[in-house]
């Protein structure tokens, strides 16, 4: 199968936490066949003027559903951007039906970007 990087950006993130936080990547649907992506990258970006502290949460899927933090409360002062995945990698996968999902929060409102970078199996 041929592999494509690709990235995936969400302005704003919400102050939700947990399942309710906002999805920024999604594995895609592929109809019954499971696909596997490498997410290689998590940029975390404030963009306000105060510190914030902000959640990455892996919404999985594996035959039954599982939640489990990537990174919970890390701080991210203010005009500063925190890199969550540094030289690791994480997989993400899905069966075409239930897909895991990462999500972002902020402990502000309006104040943190996210940019993921995923190589997925096309």
């Amino acid at each position: 199968m041929a592999n494509d990087f690709k990235r995936y950006t969400k302005a704003n993130v919400t102050t939700s936490t947990g399942t309710s936080s906002d999805a920024v990547y999604t594995v895609p649907s592929t109809g019954s066949t499971a696909m596997e992506t490498v997410v290689i990258g998590i940029y975390l970006a404030n963009s306000g003027t105060t510190g914030i502290t902000a959640d990455v949460f892996l919404d999985a899927y594996n035959g039954a559903s599982y939640d489990i933090y990537v990174v919970k409360n890390a701080t991210v002062p203010a005009g500063s951007t925190l890199e969550v995945i540094s030289g690791g990698k994480l997989v993400v996968q899905g069966d075409g039906v239930t897909n895991d999902a990462i999500k972002v929060s902020s402990s502000t409102a309006s104040s943190l970007d996210a940019t993921i970078s995923v190589l997925e199996d096309v």
